[in-house]
């Protein structure tokens, strides 16, 4: 039976022969580790957005922008097209892309911001003037969206 004062003589020897080891080099030294201290710093939402960069200021204006015209397409009469399109819902869709390229704008935000305004805002003179001309210019901007979309991963 080992008692208490030779468990003490061999936990003394083995942890120095373990540091004379550890000094020599055959053993890697303790590493203590030092606890994580998590660091909250409560912030107004305005000055979170100043610190964040131009991209969050855009995508603040944009999100207005987009519930604003979201509202005007509410309580306006679309204009009657000669091929009969039904431009309530290309409204609809420009806005529906506005709002979630909006959110997206944060992360990747030059390809956004020319998508949003080629194919959103292409979208919106045309569904609100029935005017076709600048729809040539709408696939441009889905392929900026798209390559917004791309951005993000890398």
């Amino acid at each position: 039976m080992v008692n208490l004062a030779d468990t003490f003589m061999i936990n003394t020897v083995a942890d120095g022969a373990m540091n004379f080891l550890r000094h020599i080099g055959v053993f890697k030294s303790k590493q203590i580790e030092a606890p994580v201290t998590t660091v909250i710093v409560r912030m107004p939402l305005w000055e979170l957005a100043q610190e964040a960069g131009p991209f969050v200021r855009l995508a603040g204006l944009s999100g207005a922008a987009a519930v604003v015209l979201g509202a005007m397409g509410a309580h306006r009469t679309f204009p009657e097209t000669d091929t009969k399109e039904d431009l309530r819902k290309i409204f609809d869709t420009a806005n529906r892309f506005h709002f979630l390229h909006t959110l997206a704008l944060m992360t990747a935000g030059a390809f956004f911001m020319a998508g949003m305004g080629l194919f959103c805002g292409t979208c919106y003179y045309h569904a609100f003037t029935g005017d076709r001309s600048f729809r040539r210019l709408t696939p441009i901007g889905g392929s900026c969206l798209i390559l917004g979309w791309i951005a993000m991963v890398f």
